[in-house]
């Protein structure tokens, strides 16, 4: 019996042993489950953080290049304002040029060179103008409303209606924006 006992014992220890083996492999299972499950855990993680970044990145990128184009149009534009304030002067000196009358006498002559004078000043506006890239607005293409102020309404045997019949203040372009639209009359 004491052979037998020993056997006993030992299928005992042995049994101990498998059960005890499989509670580790169990834990070494379940801890590399666990392992894998929070390394899944970090990876989904990283990969968030990584979009996140690249997201805050490329709305840098995209803040960085409107910042860019603004400062250019602003640098391009900056003397709009300028441009626009000079305009009542260039009106003031086509209306003094228009209320000067054309004599022939020879009184005049004082007349004669002050109408001299002021168109030689309003050709040098207009040179200056072009030069800095202020033009007159056309009223060639008829009545558009981007363009020109319709400021009131005449009947015309000559035109058609809604043609411009009379310009009554000029209209200004600077670069591609309007500065000031033209005042028209236009055709009933």
């Amino acid at each position: 019996m004491a052979e037998k006992d020993k056997n006993q014992e030992v299928e005992t220890k042995e049994e101990e042993c498998v059960e005890s083996n499989e509670e580790v492999l169990d834990d070494a299972n379940s801890s590399e489950i666990e392992e894998e499950s929070e390394l899944k855990k970090c990876k989904d993680e990283l990969k968030a953080w990584e979009d996140k970044y690249l997201r805050m990145h490329a709305e840098f990128e995209n803040i960085k290049k409107r910042m860019e184009r603004e400062k250019e149009k602003s640098v391009a534009y900056a003397q709009e304002q300028f441009a626009r304030d000079l305009l009542p002067v260039i009106d003031s000196l086509e209306l003094a040029l228009s209320s000067i009358p054309d004599t022939e006498d020879g009184n005049s002559e004082h007349l004669a060179k002050l109408k001299e004078g002021v168109q030689l000043t309003l050709e040098q506006f207009v040179k200056t103008f072009e030069k800095h890239h202020i033009k007159v607005i056309e009223i060639d293409g008829g009545f558009d409303p981007n363009f020109h102020d319709a400021v009131m309404q005449v009947d015309s045997d000559e035109h058609e209606s809604g043609q411009i019949v009379q310009v009554l203040q000029k209209g200004y372009m600077y670069k591609e924006r309007l500065l000031r639209p033209a005042m028209v009359s236009v055709a009933k």
